[in-house]
């Protein structure tokens, strides 16, 4: 994959090619990617649903609007943010808009610093939700790795039970919870008490705690 592969990507959408040029022109100014689309539903089915980026979607298109492409990617899970442009924009539509998911809603004529300032957000936005999308999935990786009582002893751990409490619970000796508490710390890859509690008290919770293993 190139380096212009992974760049962020704006997918503009517009069945107007004089204003697919215009936007396209003037996003690329701050160094973002822009594939431009002039048919929804070659855009539905073409565009790179796991590129980091954001796309931007004309309300009103022959065949099927942007709303209902909006409905279409939010319902197929792409977690792009969608900023949504029109030129007969009413209140109506404005909170229809962003009901359905959208990130924006912006009327034409666009102003430009408005357009490349909520693109920006945007994209950032959508950086550091896959971003914790990724740690999310590492951790609850290293996490399956652990025994049953391993996790026991973690979710023990993270109610904030020291050794010795672990011990009489688990009915172990305390020597034994201090081996599993090693292991927990390092098939888990951290180094602190805090970091612990803070990667994985989620997972314990929705794991159902001490009780689940």
């Amino acid at each position: 994959m190139s380096p212009d592969d992974r760049s962020p990507t704006v997918h503009l959408l517009d069945d107007d090619e004089a204003v697919r040029d215009s936007l396209a022109l003037l996003i690329g100014t701050v160094g973002l990617r822009v594939v431009p689309w002039a048919d929804p539903q070659a855009f539905l089915a073409g565009f790179d649903r796991e590129g980091i980026g954001a796309i931007v979607l004309d309300v009103r298109m022959p065949g099927i609007s942007g709303l209902s492409v909006l409905d279409t990617l939010i319902a197929q899970g792409v977690d792009q943010p969608v900023i949504l442009l029109t030129g007969h924009g009413t209140v109506d539509m404005c909170r229809r808009a962003f009901k359905a998911g959208a990130a924006e809603f912006l009327e034409k004529p666009v102003d430009d610093e408005a357009l490349i300032e909520a693109l920006q957000q945007a994209v950032r936005q959508h950086v550091q939700s896959r971003q914790r999308a990724q740690t999310d999935r590492a951790a609850r990786d290293r996490w399956q790795q652990l025994s049953p009582r391993e996790r026991e002893v973690l979710a023990l751990i993270v109610e904030g039970l020291s050794n010795k409490a672990i011990a009489r619970v688990l009915d172990l000796s305390p020597r034994t919870v201090e081996t599993h508490r090693a292991h927990v710390f390092e098939k888990l890859q951290v180094d602190s008490l805090a970091q612990l509690v803070r990667g994985y008290a989620a997972l314990v919770a929705e794991a159902g705690g001490a009780g689940a293993a």
